[in-house]
Formats: C-alpha cells, structure tokens, sequence
C-alpha cells in the first residue's frame, strides 16, 4: 500500500485547523524563530494546541527549522527542536546541517528544498546521512525526479501549488544583496517581482517597466497522477504566509483529486484518517494567483512569468463588451456581486482595477471612474464576495466514520465502536434495565441517542441493535455510555498512532563536492564540522557572513528571459543580443547566460 498526504500550510493556529478540516493529511508550521518565512511565526503552545487537533485525525504537523544558523544561534536551535519533540511535532524541515551535529531527541529529520535538492546525487547523500525525507527542488521535471526515486528508497516531497521563487531555492542572495534582508534567514524582500527595464550594452530598452522575474503560481492539478508513478508521496502547497480563505480553498481542490485518484487505484491510501464535508466547490482561480504555471514539470515552457503584474489576477470573466458613462457589460461574466474587486491590463500594460457598486441585469456599475474601461478589455475578478463569504462558512467539516453494535450476551449489555481504521473501544453493563413497555419507542430511542456524536470528531453511520428482549434505558444513560465509548476511541486512536521517532547515526559517508562555495549556505563552526566530516576540503562562507560579498552571483535561475521573450539563440532561433542587464530605478544588473546548463545568473549591480 502506497500512502498519499496531502501536506498544507499553515500560517498560525486557526489556519492549520482550516487546513485539517478539509482535507489535509500533514500541515506545516513555523515556530517563532529560524522558519523561512520571518512573517510566519508561532508559540510553542499555539504549535502544541495544533498537533493535539491534528493527531485524532492522525495528521502530521511538521515544523520548519529551515533558515542558516549562526554561532550564537546554536544552542536556542537545539532547545527549540527538543521542545518541538516533548510537545508531539511529527518532524522538522531544516536547511542547516549543523543540526545533525547536534545531540538531538529521537525526531524526523526532513531536508527542505532549501537545500537544493536538483540532483539523485544530492538526495543519495541526505539519505545516507539520516534524512527521513527530502523536499525536492521545484525545477526537477517528471523524468528527473522517477530517475531519483528509482535510485533512492528516502520519502520524496514535491511541491505541487503556489507561489514560485524564481530562483532555485538556498540559492538567491538578491534580497541580501540590496537590503541586508536574507531570503535563507526567512526575511526575503522579493525583488523578484519588483519591475525592471531589460536593456542591452548601449542602453536600448528592449522591454521597458515590466516584472520580468515575476512567475506566475504553480499549478500541478493535472499532473497528480504522473507525479505519483514518479515516486512522489507527499504533495505540497505553498502558502504559510496565504489567508485562511486561501488555504481552504485550496486545499479543498486537491484533497478532492487525490481522493478521485485513490477510488481508481486500489493500491493507494491517504495518510490521515476521515473525510470532509465540503459545502462549496473549489476553484483555485477564485483564491489568491498570478495566473499559473506547470513550471518544469513536462519541461522547459514558455509563459511561465507574470510580466504584466505581481499581483493576483484572479480568475477570467470575460472582455467589455459595452459600456457607458457610470457602467459596462462583461461577455461571457459569470455572476458578478456587489464588493467584487474588477481588474484588467490598462493600455500601459499595468493593472488596474474596480471596486464593484452594484449590478443592474448586464450592467455593472463601479465605484471610481472608468477611464480605463474600453470593448475589447479582458476582465478578471481577483475578489469574489460570494465565493468568499462560502469559504467563510466552512469550518468544522472533517469526521471520522464509525458504527456503534449493542449486543446482549446472558446479563451484559455490550456496547461496541468501530472506526474507519478499525479502532475499536467497548463498554459492558450489567443488564439490571427495565423491560421497555413501548419496544419501538424504546429502540428509536436508544438509536437516535447512541446516533449523535456532538463536539467528537467521530460520525456514528450506523447503530446495528441485537437484544434478546427490547430494555429501557434511561435517555441520561445511553448519552453518558456514548461519550464513555467515544473517549475510549478517541484514546485508542491517539496510542494506535504509529512513533516516528528515529535516532540519527553519525556516519562519514561521502559529500557529492570535494569543495563548497558560499552557496552551500555553510554560516556556523558545527556546519563546517558537518562537511569536513563528509569529505569537504574547502568550505567558503555563507554569503550572509562574507566580507566581499560584492562579486558574487545574487540569482541562479533556470527561468530564462531570453526564452521567455521568444529570443533565445539556441532553442528558438532568437538573433545575438549581446550583453543584456536588468535595470531598475537605481541600478543595472548584467544577466549572464550559461547556455550550456540552460541557466541565467543575474550578477551583481554594475558600478
């Protein structure tokens, strides 16, 4: 049996208990510090209330310890990690590899993408070191990624929803760069989805303002499947910093999937246990996104960036089709609410957008003025009320199936629940109950009682009575027996879920590089010690420690501009440009092009 989890984010408590309640198998949480995402922090209580939630439904809750560490940092890192242990956390996602120095409590270790994980000899190496799990590089293809899991037995995390760094992960130093603000210290400013000029050696703009590093989301709805013959278990959405509504949603869309793909395929389960209830119908484009992107996944592709804008474009309605001085007409729209947000690309290539003021059968009158407003104008809603306020509604939706039995046996009463996963708790009481003088009424009775579940995470569907002579048991009773049989359950689901617990074992198997550059993110002694341990000759710096950081690359990228733009010399026929720099308001980047990796390097800024 191959086991699927569905793995979401979680940006504080209520969002992971969103995440759970439709459909998440794993949910992912920062703590309040060393988490990737600075914005995104939690207590150590609020982590404790979150995994007592999720483990009835025996989800996972993983905790991101995946920023570099400095020296004085060490020992806070090591107490956090045995808190997280002592507290129940399933595991935790690291980048450092100085934590496997440390003497830690016997918890899961999972490699985060953070640590550039492109390569099967880069997964064979965190296998063997002790990792329970990698996280593996967003740019691999399906190809790449079945060679590694042909070669390798380690549990493989992929991320299949959301926003995308446009550089590979562990890998940018652009944001470090120009605001002392360190994408591997969870703090990014983004200058990814900043805009810039594109202009060549003598200055000539070949694009002029536009978010030329900017990707649109990811979106793998399609390729679930091909990823599960690849190898791949566990399917992760971004988003730790995304709202409740967002999570939701999405969540929602590929707990459904999965679930569509383990009916036709006997041979895969889901992680956790129970199922949503799910009152709308999810649909990413009605949440939060740049428009979407299947990224690598089938290779490389053009249309992957989001030039036009950063923001959320949301989903398509159509083009004006008519309008008039306080109103226009939408071809094709769907129904359209007051307070709905209306944007579209103005005739200088930026978004602009309307607020909804109400509608009148085709006419939509807005807020503000409409100078923008043209035929032929295509329009999208990147704020839906109606959807939103749907999302809203949804909250306690996920149970755990079960049947209750009665049996009597000479003077027992035996009371008898079974789970979904065959957990079972059972109650005896002496039979010293009247004879009911209404067996009918007695026995609606006790069905409906035993019927009800109340705050349980459990479902009762079935309530299958076999008594030799129908009793009367009082209504106090049978509801008290209930809750007596269901906490029992609930006990046993909590013992019957499996410890993970693993002990890691030093070893000195080989690192695939005898030489580390300060991309290997190496900032404190015991990563070092980490590294000579495993063969590594020369380690540089982090970039965040270095003194001369000036010459270093700031961005590795296998996005391409220049294919993007339909230009490349190799894969597209495009003519020599010569040298080509990105430029903002302040300062010139040359972009280098290493076509033989099929990779673009933006270099720091020129003096």
């Amino acid at each position: 049996m191959k086991y699927l989890e569905l793995l979401c984010p979680a940006k504080d408590y209520e969002t992971g208990v969103a995440a759970i309640n439709h459909g998440a198998d794993a949910i992912y949480i920062g703590a309040t510090h060393f988490g990737a995402r600075e914005d995104a922090g939690n207590s150590l209580s609020n982590i404790e209330k979150l995994v007592s939630y999720a483990h009835p439904f025996h989800v996972k809750v993983y905790v991101t310890v995946n920023t570099i560490i400095y020296d004085n940092e060490l020992e806070q890192v090591k107490d956090l990690i045995e808190n997280l242990y002592r507290i129940g956390v399933d595991a935790v996602i690291i980048q450092d590899m100085a934590i496997l120095e440390m003497e830690l409590p016997p918890i899961p270790i999972f490699a985060s993408t953070q640590t550039h994980n492109s390569t099967l000899e880069k997964v064979k190496f965190l296998q063997e070191v002790g990792f329970e799990r990698v996280i593996l590089a967003r740019e691999l293809s399906l190809k790449e990624i079945k060679e590694i899991k042909d070669q390798t037995n380690i549990d493989l995390e992929f991320f299949v929803h959301g926003a995308l760094c446009v550089c590979y992960s562990g890998q940018c130093y652009f944001s470090e760069a120009i605001t002392g603000r360190s994408a591997n210290r969870g703090a990014c400013a983004q200058p990814c989805r900043s805009s810039y000029d594109l202009i060549d050696s003598l200055g000539k703009v070949i694009v002029r303002n536009k978010h030329l590093l900017s990707l649109k989301d990811l979106n793998l709805s399609i390729h679930l499947n091909e990823l599960i013959d690849a190898g791949i278990t566990s399917f992760k959405i971004e988003g730790r910093l995304k709202d409740i509504n967002y999570v939701k949603n999405i969540t929602s869309h590929y707990n459904i999937l999965l679930n569509q793909i383990i009916e036709t395929q006997p041979s895969l389960k889901r992680a956790s246990s129970g199922s949503c209830d799910i009152q709308f119908t999810p649909d990413p484009e009605r949440s939060f996104n740049r428009g979407f992107t299947s990224h690598f996944i089938e290779g490389r592709k053009k249309e992957q960036s989001s030039m036009d804008t950063q923001k959320s474009v949301g989903k398509r309605l159509g083009v004006i089709s008519g309008f008039g001085p306080n109103w226009f007409i939408i071809k094709g729209k769907t129904s359209i609410s007051n307070g709905d947000g209306i944007c579209f690309i103005n005739s200088k290539g930026v978004l602009a957008g309307l607020r909804v003021n109400r509608v009148d059968g085709d006419k939509i009158y807005p807020f503000g003025e409409m100078k923008e407003i043209k035929v032929g104008v295509e329009v999208y809603r990147n704020l839906d009320q109606e959807f939103n306020n749907s999302l809203k509604a949804s909250n306690n939706n996920r149970w755990i199936s079960s049947k209750i039995s009665v049996e009597q046996k000479e003077k027992v009463i035996t009371f008898l629940v079974t789970d979904e996963d065959g957990y079972t708790s059972t109650i005896h009481e002496a039979n010293d109950f009247d004879i009911a003088m209404n067996s009918n009424k007695a026995l609606e009775s006790m069905r409906g009682q035993l019927s009800k579940s109340g705050d349980t995470i459990f479902k009762i569907d079935v309530v299958d009575i076999n008594l030799n002579t129908q009793i009367f048991i009082p209504t106090s009773r049978l509801n008290q027996i209930r809750r007596d049989l269901l906490q029992q359950l609930l006990n046993n689901r909590l013992k019957g879920f499996s410890d993970h617990s693993k002990n890691f074992k030093s070893n000195d198997y080989s690192f695939p590089e005898s030489k580390l550059s300060y991309k290997g993110n190496v900032s404190n002694h015991l990563s070092k010690k980490f590294f000579k341990k495993h063969g590594v000759g020369q380690i540089e710096d982090a970039f965040e420690i270095r003194k001369d950081p000036e010459d270093l690359d700031l961005m590795v990228t296998k996005y391409c501009v220049k294919f993007e733009l339909g230009i490349c010399p190799i894969k597209q026929n495009g003519k020599p440009t010569g040298e080509l720099y990105l430029r903002d308001n302040n300062n010139i980047y040359p972009l280098h092009f290493d076509c033989k990796n099929c990779v673009m390097v933006v270099k720091p800024q020129k003096k």
